[in-house]
């Protein structure tokens, strides 16, 4: 990437702020990224610093917020680490794993990390510069909101980078959480003069309802900040987009018509958009239930992929998993386990080099013969090959993962590679393990496994074609709502 033609002029840009966390940031700069696009612009998305558990592989080997490798979908091209430069993965209250350009940088407690923000920020630089000299147009996300008072020192991910870069700004505001013009008066009153003036226009999202109601409001907002309200857009109950953190997780109750798949939630539970296509059959009633509720009837139980393994082990068992689970396979339920899931299948776990927590030793559920070391170096790779079960069909999706298993299990592997194999299948066919993140993603082996499971008839839609509709629904909508004329933003 770094190799191609260098333009005579770098990119113009275009950030989206929110007045808080989940106001539609992603969203509409995924819409954005779609609609230029669609226009024959040559577009890309970046966020400087992201903060979440969901993330994906990138072309270059690394590892990025699945929010921009969706946004990098919109756009027509493949994810790179460049487009989330700093991603902080939380494994604690307090702390966080630091990833900057795809790597491991360590580990830092929320404070530290405050302070180290000044050292991060060339990186940032490095990586925009490199995307305006590439693309054509930038759509740019924050983070939170600009008006975090206690977090402008040092910010790279909202107003800090937009002034560093001189980066026009829209602020949106989710009307859903009420009181959206006193969030837009709010966040505009606590930003700096420099910073008000960097804002071209403010969005109101998720309205429901006869949008003559908010005139007098609008009118109002618009002569008290001087700033023009660009659209006002609806609540899209039909959209579907994967979420960038876990705040959205349901729970629902077991159905008797649905085949029924439950995963606990995790205290620290990472990537569970692995679920999503699971979440959208409309043969399957997914259930994320909280640890310290009973395990509900159900076909299949699924571990999830952690970023602290040993402690989520460790609460697991603190809330009776260990009966539930083999409550569940001795009536004939299938158990599937991913990443640290999967680890947790095993006997042992060692972290030796106190990559994930303190450093010690936990034991697994003893359900698979094998053994797990924690190292610092990530296991990062897309994959490619055969799923184990019959109808034995092609599967694809990524490893993100800390850790080296070894054993017996290993020797009926779940999924065989060109060089090698992964994963482990009990030798009475009821549980399955694997490194492989994005397993149900595609739709045979969605198929595959939801036969082996025990579903009958299976019949499951497209997800990758359901992406591509929520996608293209964003950039409708922002196409019929949005004044984007004020922004200059390029002509259809």
């Amino acid at each position: 990437m770094q190799n191609q033609t260098k333009k005579q002029f770098p990119a113009p840009a275009l950030m989206i702020q929110g007045t808080t966390s989940d106001a539609g940031k992603t969203a509409i700069a995924t819409g954005l990224c779609r609609l230029l696009q669609r226009r024959g612009v040559k577009v890309a998305p970046f966020k400087p610093q992201n903060m979440a558990l969901n993330s994906a592989v990138t072309i270059d080997g690394g590892e990025i917020g699945r929010a921009q490798a969706v946004q990098a979908q919109a756009c027509g091209i493949e994810a790179h680490t460049d487009m989330n430069p700093v991603l902080l993965k939380p494994n604690s209250e307090t702390g966080s794993q630091i990833i900057i350009h795809g790597k491991v940088s360590g580990q830092m407690g929320a404070r530290d990390y405050h302070a180290y923000k000044p050292s991060v920020m060339p990186y940032v630089l490095a990586s925009w510069q490199r995307l305006q000299q590439q693309y054509d147009y930038l759509i740019v996300e924050g983070a939170g909101s600009p008006a975090e008072i206690n977090l402008r020192e040092h910010d790279i991910a909202n107003m800090g980078f937009a002034e560093a870069v001189d980066c026009p700004v829209i602020l949106v505001a989710d009307i859903e959480r009420g009181g959206v013009f006193a969030q837009l008066a709010g966040t505009l009153a606590l930003l700096s003069r420099s910073e008000q003036a960097r804002i071209k226009g403010l969005i109101i999202n998720r309205f429901r309802g006869d949008v003559s109601l908010l005139e007098s409001g609008i009118k109002w907002i618009e002569q008290h900040t001087g700033k023009p309200v660009l659209g006002v857009l609806p609540y899209l109950k039909t959209l579907y987009l994967e979420a960038e953190d876990s705040l959205n997780l349901q729970s629902n109750t077991p159905q008797t018509s649905l085949f029924n798949v439950v995963v606990p939630r995790l205290p620290h539970l990472s990537n569970h958009t692995d679920f999503d296509a699971l979440r959208l059959h409309p043969q399957v009633n997914l259930q994320f239930i909280d640890m310290n509720k009973a395990l509900p009837d159900c076909d299949l139980l699924i571990l999830a992929g952690s970023k602290n393994t040993r402690d989520d082990l460790h609460a697991l068992k603190e809330n009776n998993w260990q009966t539930k689970i083999q409550r569940h396979l001795r009536y004939g339920g299938k158990l599937i386990g991913v990443c640290g899931g999967f680890q947790m299948l095993g006997n042992k776990i060692h972290d030796p080099e106190a990559t994930e927590g303190e450093a010690g030793s936990s034991s697994g559920f003893n359900l698979l013969k094998f053994e797990t070391v924690l190292h610092k170096e990530k296991q990062l790779k897309r994959r490619s090959g055969r799923l184990n079960i019959a109808p034995y069909v092609n599967i694809s999706g990524y490893e993100i993962h800390t850790g080296i298993s070894q054993g017996e299990a290993l020797e009926r592997p779940a999924i065989s590679f060109d060089n090698n194999n992964d994963g482990a299948i009990s030798d009475d066919n009821q549980i399955l393990g694997t490194y492989l993140h994005g397993l149900f993603d595609d739709k045979t082996a969605c198929s595959a496994l939801l036969t082996w499971a025990g579903l009958e008839r299976v019949e499951t839609p497209d997800y990758y074609a359901l992406r591509e509709q929520g996608i293209d629904l964003l950039a409708d909508t922002l196409e019929k709502y949005l004044n984007l004329q004020v922004l200059d933003f390029p002509s259809p």
